[in-house]
């Protein structure tokens, strides 16, 4: 199994970005899901998740109410629209999943990872 994550880009401030999640298989649909992001000389933080269903999201403080969390299964594709972006945003994202419930903000709860993609945002 295994993640894409893909969407990043150069924006500037204030700008928005999508960024899209996509899995291997049809396997999505049973998994949590999670974004991270880890800017340079700086640990990996948690920015959001949604559950299995779509209907449960969480959202880190600094991104609430700039960034929402979407999922389609049926084409096995997770988003993460990005509005009001902020240089303090730039970063390498990562999709993550998890079997669990309602997946948490901590990245020991998930089982894959993505590869990442670069978002840079300017000032």
């Amino acid at each position: 199994v295994q993640l894409q994550a893909s969407g990043g880009g150069l924006v500037q401030a204030g700008g928005f970005l999508r960024l899209s999640c996509a899995a291997s298989k049809r396997f999505l649909r049973s998994y949590g899901m999670g974004w991270f992001r880890q800017a340079p000389g700086k640990e990996r933080e948690f920015v959001g998740s949604i559950n299995w269903s779509g209907e449960s999201t969480d959202y880190a403080d600094s991104v609430k109410g700039r960034f929402i969390i979407s999922r389609d299964n049926a084409k096995n594709t997770v988003y993460l629209q990005m509005n009001s972006l902020k240089p303090e945003d730039t970063a390498i994202y990562y999709c993550a999943a998890t079997l669990s419930t309602y997946p948490g903000s901590r990245g020991y709860e998930y089982d894959y990872w993505g590869q990442g993609t670069q978002v840079t945002v300017s000032s």
